[in-house]
């Protein structure tokens, strides 16, 4: 059986946890997978709870390079035959641990590494151009969309390196939600029967909440019978907050904060939406989809590969609220079709992306790597 060793930061509550964690249930028994992780907190606790073989290896800061000999001791102890990392921080850690060792480095690609750290000067200043720096040093890679390796390739990465590997999701969890209005009152939401549109993301600038706000202000100068509800958390709570003030619709959008709950966000609304500048293969249309809750989103990334026109949801270009507003006033208007499309969307998430699926392509990817060699 193939033996690897996956590193992540471990301080993840988003997209790249879920990866790894459907990912490891996929794999289950295909592949002999361990976690390594850098931060102790809720990743690995998480983890040990749905019984995933993890473990700290713990720095002291984010330049703590003590790690790497201790990696580089389990590499080799564990005659692991593959090291696969997630994220920045696991990539800067691997950039030092390859030269202490010789199986097959892979890293997946989550996101535009050139954006994860775009609202923060410093660290965009500093990660980035370390990440970009140990980006250039694995053996291969791996991309949660076609997108995602055309801008690799586009980078000068070598196209023959890359692989392509779509987020899945656990088609076999079990889902408890609470009834919408217990979820609605427990929010602390006025609700008498509206329309409601919900978008799920972190308050951040790659997110572009203004258009999803800009777009609720020309729906409801249409119609008063919709209200919107943001989950997240973010930088950007502030000036978000201020932008529905002044555009005077305080009291149709919602903040929630950050929402654990995330299948009863998804049941209570109607409709999801994704304004984003940048994704991947994001995990909330795969999660909404779960639901039968249908998705119109941003044109970017991997999305068009699961969102489609007019048959599992709607796609409109960054920034363009006006198109936006006309989806979210086309399915108020029909309910019939705003139904299809959930319905749609449910079958297509069940049958093609689903963690057995996953799993198999990424075994599938691991053979090809290790038949190939490490470089």
């Amino acid at each position: 059986m193939i033996k690897v060793l996956h590193l992540i930061s471990g301080g993840d509550t988003g997209g790249a946890k879920t990866h790894i964690f459907t990912l490891m249930k996929g794999l289950s028994e295909k592949v002999d997978a361990k976690i390594i992780c850098f931060i102790k907190d809720t990743f690995y606790d998480e983890a040990r709870e749905l019984g995933f073989n993890i473990e700290v290896f713990e720095q002291r800061k984010r330049s703590d390079l003590s790690v790497v000999t201790r990696l580089s001791d389990e590499v080799k102890k564990g005659k692991y035959d593959i090291v696969h990392a997630h994220g920045a921080r696991a990539n800067f850690i691997a950039m030092f641990l390859k030269n202490k060792i010789s199986v097959p480095m892979v890293t997946t690609i989550h996101s535009d590494y050139k954006l994860d750290f775009k609202d923060n000067f410093y660290k965009n200043l500093i990660y980035t151009s370390l990440n970009k720096m140990a980006l250039k040093k694995f053996d291969h890679y791996i991309c949660v969309s076609d997108n995602f390796k055309d801008m690799l390739v586009n980078r000068g990465f070598d196209e023959k390196k890359i692989h392509v590997l779509y987020n899945g999701i656990d088609t076999s969890e079990s889902i408890d939600i609470i009834p919408k209005e217990t979820f609605l009152e427990k929010h602390k939401i006025l609700y008498n029967g509206e329309f409601i549109v919900g978008i799920a993301a972190r308050l951040d600038k790659v997110k572009d909440h203004e258009t999803f706000i800009r777009a609720a202000k020309k729906v409801l100068d249409e119609s008063t019978d919709v209200i919107f509800l943001i989950a997240g958390d973010g930088d950007e709570r502030v000036h978000l907050e201020d932008t529905v003030r002044s555009l005077g619709i305080e009291d149709k959008v919602y903040f929630l904060n950050f929402v654990k709950d995330k299948y009863s966000f998804f049941n209570a609304i109607d409709v999801n939406v994704l304004t984003s500048l940048s994704e991947s293969f994001p995990y909330v249309i795969l999660e909404a989809a779960l639901i039968g809750v249908s998705t119109i989103s941003t044109r970017v990334g991997g999305i068009p590969e699961i969102v489609k026109d007019n048959e599992t949801g709607y796609l409109f270009d960054v920034g363009d609220s006006t198109s936006l507003s006309k989806y979210i006033l086309d399915l108020y208007s029909d309910r019939e079709k705003l139904e299809e499309l959930g319905i749609n969307v449910r079958r297509d998430v069940r049958e093609h992306y689903s963690h057995e699926a996953m799993g198999e392509k990424q075994f599938e990817i691991y053979q090809e790597i290790l038949q190939g060699g490490n470089k």
